[in-house]
């Protein structure tokens, strides 16, 4: 329980400076990406936040509204994501380059790889479904980073600015398939 406690604590430490430099970054840059990138640490601290609350008390109810509500918050990240890049790709709005975003989510990536494999371990020993599902989003998370790195890499070295909200969409996918994973129990 104490190193599920603490890989937690690490994550929302990390995600709540995640979305300070993501957040200069998505507006220095105008990149949905990185907007999109710093949203999705924000439902990390909910659902990490949710796992910490769920650790401290025990129970079919609680682990229930505990997925309900990083569900809920993946949904809505999904739906403001698909929004801000049909717009960006109808638009043909550029964004810029974004060389401390690029720095970011490559360290990000490692760093969600390394908890991900972290809270996949504690929680399959605690048998805890909310600290395995966490994993995963944490895992899946490193995965989202190397997608926004691969997509500011693009827009800054070969000019393809669509990359950025393609990138994005990439997030949208996830958040859904996420979403879906915990209400109805797969894909």
């Amino acid at each position: 329980m104490r190193r599920g406690r603490v890989l937690e604590g690490i994550t929302l430490g990390w995600n709540v400076a995640g979305i300070v430099v993501l957040g200069v970054a998505a507006v220095a840059a105008g990149s949905v990406a990185l907007a999109g990138f710093g949203l999705d640490s924000l439902v990390e601290i909910g659902a990490s936040t949710v796992v910490l609350w769920e650790l401290a008390g025990s129970g079919a109810g609680r682990q229930r509204r505990a997925l309900r509500l990083i569900g809920g918050a993946f949904l809505a990240l999904a739906g403001y994501l698909a929004v801000q890049s049909v717009i960006v790709l109808v638009t043909g709005y550029r964004p810029g380059h974004s060389l401390l975003g690029i720095a970011w989510t490559a360290v990000t990536a490692a760093v969600m790889f390394t908890l991900a494999a972290g809270k996949a371990r504690t929680g399959r020993a605690l048998g805890n479904p909310v600290l395995m599902t966490e994993g995963r989003v944490t895992l899946v998370d490193g995965i989202l980073a190397v997608a926004v790195l691969a997509g500011l890499v693009l827009n800054a070295a070969a000019g393809w600015w669509w990359a950025d909200p393609l990138a994005a969409i990439v997030i949208v996918f996830y958040a859904l398939r996420e979403a879906r994973e915990i209400f109805l129990g797969g894909p």
